[in-house]
């Protein structure tokens, strides 16, 4: 008898054991690229939010922007893991639809982080910044800061056909007030007063190298937008190698520490802030609660927006770098 109440009593602590570890949510975090400081912030925000909610999170990322292969590979060793929810940037909005099925099928909630899916509704809900807003925040910014010159435009995008590069370029398009593709349009405008686009893939060196060929091409370019500051810091090497960089204005988003201190620093005009901490850590919350409560969030949420100038223009609507920097990326 005696014996038979110790194994009673093993096995009802490993049946508690075995419920606790149960009751934690698992979630993952698949990023597009493990480095980039946007991405750092997010999973930054991830694994605090993790923390408090009594979660575990799991975390990884493709080898670079556009590798589909690898966050693939992310989402399904997650899901062997046990995940319920996975939160996602998608490095190629179409091709990762049939591994997100997969996941969906199965029972796993999967929210999309800042990049949407083509179509957006292959997620259950979509946390991101309003990047066509964003773009045309930026676009209005330009406009003023030329100052009635005629623009002569270098746009520094993403890569083709993904579907924040095309909502930045053709909302700053649209804030600038020439013609362009709505919010929806995967493709990119091309008025004539753009004389060189070049795909950065939001890459510093990159950036510089599309920049150069593009003062090959247009010495007179007077605007460059960039997909984002890293692009935008290499656009300016470029500019300042050509002595070129008091002459053209260049204006970006994300909003980043390092991109406001170069707003401060006068390489970048503006900037659109978005807030990438924010953002997993709804997407965090939104797990848990679906662990709890079964219950799965559903449509767009837009995580905000703000313009981040070092110069105010009329007319339009910005903060300056001190609030840029206190709330760079979602930093307390």
């Amino acid at each position: 008898m005696k014996r038979l109440s110790t194994l009673g009593i093993a096995a009802a602590l490993a049946c508690m054991a075995s419920s606790s570890m149960a009751a934690e949510p698992v979630i993952g975090l698949i990023t597009k690229t493990e480095t980039t400081p946007f991405f750092v912030k997010m999973k930054e925000g991830a694994q605090a939010e993790a923390k408090k909610l009594g979660a575990k999170l799991l975390s990884g990322a493709g080898k670079a922007d556009g590798d589909n292969a690898g966050q693939v590979t992310a989402m399904e060793n997650m899901i062997a893991a046990g995940a319920k929810t996975i939160l996602i940037t998608p490095s190629d909005s179409k091709a990762i639809i049939p591994a997100i099925k997969k996941a969906r099928d199965k029972g796993v909630m999967v929210i999309a982080l800042d990049s949407p899916t083509d179509p957006v509704d292959a997620t259950d809900a979509l946390f991101a910044t309003d990047n066509y807003k964003a773009g045309v925040l930026i676009g209005q910014y330009a406009k003023a800061a030329l100052g009635g010159k005629a623009p002569v435009i270098a746009t520094l995008d993403l890569f083709p056909g993904h579907p924040v590069g095309a909502q930045r370029h053709n909302g700053f398009l649209q804030g600038y007030g020439l013609q362009s593709l709505d919010a929806k349009n995967n493709e990119l405008a091309k008025p004539a007063e753009v004389v060189c686009m070049a795909d950065s893939f939001g890459d510093r060196a990159k950036g510089q190298t599309g920049m150069e060929n593009c003062l090959q091409k247009n010495p007179n370019i007077n605007l460059v937008y960039t997909i984002n500051e890293p692009a935008a810091a290499g656009a300016y090497n470029a500019l300042k190698a050509a002595g070129k960089e008091k002459d053209v204005v260049i204006v970006s988003v994300d909003g980043g520490c390092d991109g406001v201190k170069d707003v401060a620093g006068g390489k970048i005009a503006a900037t659109s802030q978005q807030y990438p901490l924010k953002m997993a850590a709804m997407g965090v919350a939104a797990g848990v609660e679906y662990a709890k409560t079964g219950k799965k969030v559903s449509g767009y949420v837009d995580t905000g927006v703000t313009l981040i100038a070092a110069k105010p223009v009329a007319g339009v609507d910005s903060k300056d770098t001190k609030v840029g920097i206190d709330l760079c990326w979602g930093k307390k």
